[in-house]
Order: structure tokens, then C-alpha cells, then sequence
């Protein structure tokens, strides 16, 4: 591999807070030190809790920087503080009770070096399911590749798919997105994550390259404890989704919600507390209210600005003003008094989605849940504002349908998380036992979204189930080249024991139990070559019959 910057290579710092389990932290530290990439930094936080002194001078490493502190601060505060010391060009993170596989660090480096579009890289990892032992001792039982998801920036504005073990990131990034937030206590990763797609892409490295454990039946770890407070985890939840990290943002466009209130009341407290509890997407909320209104009024949500107004203004006007001074690419207005559904998580999304992939200026999509008398709709910003300085005598829509906008509802298949309907379109058939069909959803899948090895493995499984062995295999053993996962060895096992070929059934079931038992990881992961551009998405063809079937 040549390297861009130096003949050495860039020097990666990797993070790692430990409390209360020196048990675990010697072994991970081991799968640091083991790391075929010479060049790394270690910085190692004590977040208070057990001594583990004893522990760290078993590492004579002069890559290594204990930072041995007695009081616990939480893991923000930890990782900001190994931050202030890494001078790697690079930044990864280890739990004090996971593990690196020693190729690890090399193959995040090679990917993120082998482009220059993604500032983050991240693989896979095993959860390994285990016994704990009285003695502390883990025994591992099974090793599932959980989560596998190429990268999805609505995806991970929403909820994250990228583990914190997994992740290698540009330490500038995370100068330019404020570090930690010291103020949550759960999903940090997430946070992280989120912050980092504002300024970049992420490259997914399809390979295992380390494991974090989950022992059988009570969980220990922190994260886990912490989610059984409902309320305090919604806390977590809301504050990171309403988080707006230092702009400019080169690859998220903002959004301006223009609430359509006529006073501070009941009705508009609500409708904040629904855009900030069913929606994801980053934005800037907009009321506009007289000074009489505005004076003493706090919103009980974040991210409100008050817009001064007449008195009595009519809706045209508050909505001038609002638009007049609101910085976001995508304005959306939605009206007071107009309820999401209970269990909706994209509710404004579900408009702005196919808004964002449109090419035409002058499209816009109509909210939901809209009715003639409690009506909003998501724009482009600047074409709403063309429309209004030409024909704000107009009122609102009228304006609209002279300056030759077109507005209508979304189609179910425009909604955001297309591949997850269609994912959980498949998991229903198989319910239902339809495991054909299941197999072809998957197929569909792999096709058409990516995540091939992920979707593969599924229509194997499904194939299998519905008796189509031979094609299961042949689905399966490319997939196995690549990424020989403890799941997709058991599959061949099956299938091979199904045709009473039992010598090859032992060889598959052999090499599974290895990769349990850690004697045996994945081979070496090549770079993949550069694929051509994509088609425009205007290009894209009509759906296919499979597909339509899927979502009626």
C-alpha cells in the first residue's frame, strides 16, 4: 500500500476509558499492542473506579499515555480528555472490554487512505454472546454479526448503524464537529457518528475486524443499565437529535420549520413538542408572534427563534417574516393543530425525502397528514421566497399555483428508509412461511441497495428454508469468499448435511467453532476498485413488477 503523506504512514491514536473491569482491560490492551500497524498511539483514560496501575505496567510501550484519574467523570468527559492528548492524524476507539483483531487498524487504514471522499471509515464486528464465569472469566458461545449496514446518512440522522469499535475517523473532523457532549450519559457513539455525517461520508469496510461482548442474561455495562431509565434515555435521545453542530455542513442542507401559529398557546406548545419528539432531520423552528405575544414566552423545545410580527398579521404576513430571516436550503410550514400519528418517527421526513431527491425547483410535497383546512407543505427555500416577492398579494396557496409550483402528497414508496420497508416486507412473508418470496426480496435487496453480503447471507437462509439448497449455495459461497461470517459457515454446514455430504458439513461446522473459539479470523480484506458513477436517480427505471407487489 503507498501511501498519500508519508513512507511511513499516518500515526493513528487509539482512545480507550476504562471503569471497573481490569479484568477485561488487560486483554484489551493486548489487542492493541498486537496491531499489525506499527504506528499508533495509545491513550489509555481511568475513569476512576478499580486501580489498574498493576495492569498497564505489564505494557512497557512507550506508544502508550495512561492518564490515571481517580474520580469518575463519564466516558465524554473521558474521550474528550484523550483527545486533548492524541496527535494521531487518525482517531480509534476500544470499550475496556472488547477486542481489536490485529489487522484491524492496518485495514481501517488502508481504506481510508485507498479514497479521498470519506473522512470515516468503519467494519464490522462480532457480538459475542457469553457466559461470565464467577471468576470473571468469559466463555463465548456464539458469535453473531449483528449490525453489517453500508453507510445511510438519513439512517444515521435518525438512529445509528455504525458501532464506536468499529469507527476510524480524521481527528479534524471531530475538532470541527465540538467533540463530546459531556451532558449525555448513552448512545455517545451515536452523537459522534451524527455530527461526523454533517462534514463527510462514510466508508463501509465489510469485514470483521474485532468483537464486543454481550454476557447471557444481565448486562453489566453502563450503556445497557442506563436505558432501563425511559425517561432519562429519551432525554439522551431528543437532545441528540436536535444537536446542531458548527456550521458549515458540506454535506447536510438545513431545514426551516415555519410554524403557522396565531398566538403562544396550548396548540402551538404541542405542535413544537410533536416536531421535536417525530422528527429527525436537522432544523431551525420559526414562530412568528407579536411582542405582546412573545414576552415571557419559552418554548419548552430547542432550536426556536422568535420572529417579531404585527398584531392581528394575517398567516401571509407572519409567513413573509418568517421566510425573510430563516437560513435553511428546505422550508417546510406546518400548521398548528396538526397531530402526528403516536408511533410516526419521520414525520416532516416522509416529505422532505422525496423533496431532497427531486430536480424540479418548482416541486413541492404536501405534509401527510395535510387537509384543505390545516394545510403545510416543504419547499425549496429560495423558490418559495421567488413566489412570494411576486405575488405576495396573493394569499399562500394561490401565490403557489401563479408562480407555477406543483404540490402534492408523497407515494408511500418516496418515503425515507425505502430498504428497511422492504426489509421488514421480507421478515413479514417469512412469518407467513413464504420463504420463495423471502428470497427474492432479498435478492431485490442485494441488487438494487447494497448491502449485498448482508442480504445474500438472509437469501441463503431463506432458500434453505424453502428447500432450494443447491441455489442456496451457490448464493452462499460467493458471500463466503469474502466474508467467512460463524453464521454463514453454519449455513453451508446445513446445507451440506442436507445433501448427506457430511465431510463437508464437519469442515464448514469445524471452522465455525474455531471462529467461536477465537483460533481463527477472517482473512485478509482487499480493497474494492472504484465503481463507476451512479446513475441519476431521474434516470432510475420504473418499479419492477417484484417490487410493486412488495408494497401493495
Amino acid at each position: 500500500m503507498t501511501f498519500r503523506r508519508s513512507q511511513h504512514g499516518p500515526l493513528v491514536s487509539i482512545l480507550i476509558s476504562t471503569y471497573n473491569r481490569p479484568q477485561y482491560l488487560a486483554e484489551a490492551l493486548e489487542s492493541i499492542f498486537r496491531q499489525t500497524w506499527p504506528h499508533l498511539q495509545v491513550v489509555l483514560v481511568r475513569d476512576g473506579g478499580a486501580d489498574v496501575e498493576e495492569v498497564v505496567r505489564r505494557f512497557d510501550d512507550r506508544r502508550l499515555t495512561f492518564i490515571n484519574r481517580a474520580e469518575n467523570r463519564g466516558l465524554p468527559y473521558s474521550f474528550n480528555e484523550a483527545l486533548a492528548h492524541a496527535r494521531g492524524e487518525y482517531i480509534c476507539y476500544l470499550g475496556d472490554d472488547d477486542k481489536f483483531y490485529p489487522h484491524h487498524v492496518q485495514r481501517l487504514v488502508e481504506a481510508i487512505e485507498s479514497q479521498d471522499r470519506c473522512g470515516a471509515v468503519y467494519s464490522d464486528l462480532y457480538k459475542v454472546h457469553c457466559r461470565v464465569k464467577p471468576d470473571g472469566r468469559r466463555i463465548a458461545l456464539a458469535k453473531n454479526l449483528e449490525i453489517s449496514r453500508d453507510f445511510d446518512r438519513m439512517l444515521m440522522l435518525q438512529f445509528n448503524h455504525v458501532l464506536h469499535v468499529s469507527v476510524m475517523h480524521r481527528k479534524d473532523l471531530l475538532e470541527r464537529a465540538g467533540g463530546y457532549n459531556e451532558n449525555l450519559n448513552v448512545l455517545i457513539d451515536w452523537d459522534l457518528n451524527r455530527k461526523l455525517c454533517f462534514y463527510t461520508d462514510f466508508l463501509h469496510v465489510p469485514q470483521i475486524t474485532g468483537e464486543y461482548y454481550g454476557p447471557v442474561g444481565e448486562c453489566d455495562r453502563i450503556s445497557v443499565q442506563r436505558r432501563k431509565n425511559v425517561q432519562d434515555y429519551l432525554r439522551n435521545v431528543l437532545t441528540i437529535r436536535t444537536t446542531r453542530p458548527p456550521k458549515p455542513w458540506p454535506c447536510v442542507e438545513d431545514l426551516s420549520v415555519l410554524v403557522l401559529a396565531e398566538r403562544a398557546d396550548a396548540l402551538l406548545e404541542q405542535t413544537l413538542r410533536d416536531l421535536w419528539s417525530h422528527t429527525f432531520y436537522p432544523q431551525q423552528i420559526y414562530v412568528a408572534l407579536s411582542p405582546e405575544q412573545a414576552s415571557g414566552w419559552r418554548p419548552a423545545v430547542p432550536n426556536v427563534v422568535v420572529v417579531p410580527a404585527e398584531p392581528a398579521s394575517s398567516l401571509e404576513k407572519r409567513v413573509d417574516r418568517m421566510l425573510a430571516v430563516c437560513e435553511g436550503a428546505y422550508t417546510a410550514l406546518v400548521p398548528t393543530g396538526l397531530a402526528a400519528e403516536m408511533d410516526e418517527a419521520a414525520w416532516l421526513e416522509r416529505s422532505l425525502c422525496p423533496l431532497l431527491e427531486c430536480r424540479q425547483p418548482y416541486q413541492a410535497f404536501e405534509l401527510v397528514e395535510a387537509t384543505e383546512t390545516c394545510w403545510g407543505a416543504v419547499f425549496r427555500t429560495e423558490e418559495l421566497r421567488r413566489v412570494r416577492r411576486q405575488y405576495g398579494h396573493l394569499p399562500l396557496r394561490a401565490s403557489l399555483q401563479a408562480g407555477g409550483f406543483s404540490v402534492r402528497k408523497p407515494k408511500f414508496e418516496e418515503y425515507p428508509f425505502r430498504f428497511d420497508h422492504f426489509l421488514a416486507a421480507a421478515e413479514q412473508v417469512q412469518q407467513e412461511g413464504d420463504w420463495g418470496y423471502a428470497a427474492q426480496i432479498y435478492a431485490y435487496l442485494a441488487e438494487h441497495f447494497g448491502n449485498g453480503l448482508w442480504m445474500r447471507t438472509r437469501q441463503a437462509h431463506a432458500l434453505i428454508q424453502a428447500g432450494r439448497c443447491g441455489e442456496a449455495l451457490q448464493v452462499l459461497e460467493p458471500v463466503l469468499s469474502v466474508r467467512p461470517t460463524v453464521s454463514g459457515l453454519m449455513l453451508a454446514a446445513r446445507i451440506y448435511q442436507k445433501q448427506k455430504n457430511y465431510r463437508r458439513a464437519i469442515e464448514f461446522y469445524e471452522q465455525a467453532r474455531r471462529v467461536v473459539e477465537g483460533t481463527e479470523v477472517q482473512r485478509r480484506w482487499i480493497p474494492p476498485i472504484r465503481r463507476k458513477a451512479v446513475k441519476p436517480a431521474a434516470d432510475e427505471p420504473e418499479m419492477s413488477t417484484e417490487e410493486s407487489r412488495v408494497w401493495t
